[in-house]
């Protein structure tokens, strides 16, 4: 079992994401996971669930902040994503991944730190699109999903593996709200 911790978009938003990512009959992403932003890939998130309280440690001293979706891009020709952008999210992120404290491996393995591309996935080959159908997809979406939103985050959402490769909301953590 595995653990990751994302942010999710507004409600509206997110209903908006899934319904243009199932337009597309063979798209099996959302069938692993809602649509977040990763800000903690599971290096070092062990089942001892220990690095919780460092986690929560880390939110309850930091303030609420807003995150900016932008155009759709791709990782290689394989992966297609919304842009994030925030200069706290990038803060936030290498808070928790120096409390967590996972292997310079790890670190590596995930993209975290300096590697670490803020980002939402749309679509995937290995979820079931081809390298065609994620072209089309690229170009729906500069229409279809602008205006890009602006959201604010008020909490961290931690991810439970429920089985492989299907992950379920585990907890919510909430960011300082009273600083």
């Amino acid at each position: 079992m595995q653990y990751f911790i994302g942010i999710v978009p507004s409600d509206e938003y997110k209903i908006k994401l899934i319904e243009f990512q199932q337009r597309w009959e063979n798209n099996r992403i959302t069938d692993v996971v809602e649509p977040h932003i990763t800000l903690k890939a599971q290096g070092g998130l062990s089942l001892d669930e220990e690095w919780l309280g460092k986690v929560r440690e880390v939110c309850h001293n930091f303030k609420p902040f807003q995150i900016t979706l932008d155009q759709p891009m791709f990782f290689g020709d394989d992966i297609l994503y919304l842009s994030a952008n925030s200069k706290e999210l990038l803060e936030l992120h290498k808070s928790i991944v120096h409390e967590v404290s996972p292997s310079k491996d790890l670190i590596k393995k995930y993209f975290e730190l300096d590697d670490f591309v803020p980002h939402m996935t749309i679509g995937k080959t290995t979820y079931g699109l081809s390298k065609l159908e994620l072209i089309d997809m690229k170009e729906l979406a500069e229409k279809e999903l602008s205006p890009f939103p602006t959201f604010d985050v008020r909490f961290v959402r931690v991810y439970q593996e429920s089985e492989t490769n299907k992950y379920i909301k585990y907890l919510d953590i909430p960011l300082n709200c009273s600083n």
